[in-house]
């Protein structure tokens, strides 16, 4: 299987894609590719039984794809796990060299790695990580830019995305913030938050919002 393909599994599994459909735009943002690439990749997955693809609705995992993306992201997050706690890494760093790493280990390093982190449940962006036998708690599937004005929530996990840390490292949101929705700007603008703990105002992006989950 092709990084690029692990890469089109992995995000579908992060947006809720095993109980859920997920769209070909929220595809297409959290990986910034073209939406005629996402198309073309969906239709490969369906072909392969990795996921089933419903017009006008999205796209989920098969049980089969579920599998395998289960298994890319224990690796994945582990890996940046080791790097964020062990190597110092900052958060938005993680993810270049944990993709490398994750296609050069043996089930048997990675085993090993998860007993030397100490059975983590979840990685550095908040993202659960398969124990051994697979089991684990389900994620939130609640996004920021779900929720009302004169709401309260707390920041539970980010997408794996690149840019998305880094964005998220700039404007000083960390897992679990508290933070009330103000005001949502209508055509797809920011999202105003008053930070609860400090009682600052921040705004947040209308695309970052979709890949903030919150509880």
């Amino acid at each position: 299987m092709t990084p690029k393909k692990e890469d089109y599994l992995k995000i579908i599994f992060e947006l809720g894609g095993m109980k859920k459909k997920v769209s070909n735009k929220q595809i297409s943002i959290g990986l910034n590719v073209a939406a005629a690439s996402v198309s073309e990749m969906v239709n490969k997955l369906v072909k392969e039984g990795l996921a089933d693809h419903t017009p006008y609705a999205g796209i989920s995992l098969t049980k089969k794809g579920v599998k395998v993306a289960e298994d890319l992201i224990r690796t994945h997050r582990l890996w940046e796990t080791f790097l964020v706690e062990k190597l110092g890494y900052e958060l938005f760093e993680v993810h270049d060299d944990a993709e490398v790493l994750e296609h050069v280990a043996s089930d048997k390093l990675i085993d090993k790695l998860y007993d030397f982190l100490e059975e983590p449940k979840e990685c550095p962006h908040g993202g659960v990580i398969p124990s051994k036998d697979g089991s684990y708690e389900e994620e939130s599937h609640t996004t920021l830019s779900e929720i009302e004005p004169g709401q309260i929530v707390e920041v539970d996990r980010f997408i794996d995305n690149h840019e998305l840390l880094t964005y998220i490292n700039d404007i000083h949101l960390s897992l679990g913030d508290k933070v009330k929705v103000v005001d949502k700007a209508p055509f797809d603008g920011p999202i105003s938050l008053i930070m609860v703990q400090t009682g600052e105002t921040t705004t947040i992006g209308y695309n970052a919002a979709h890949y903030i989950f919150v509880k």
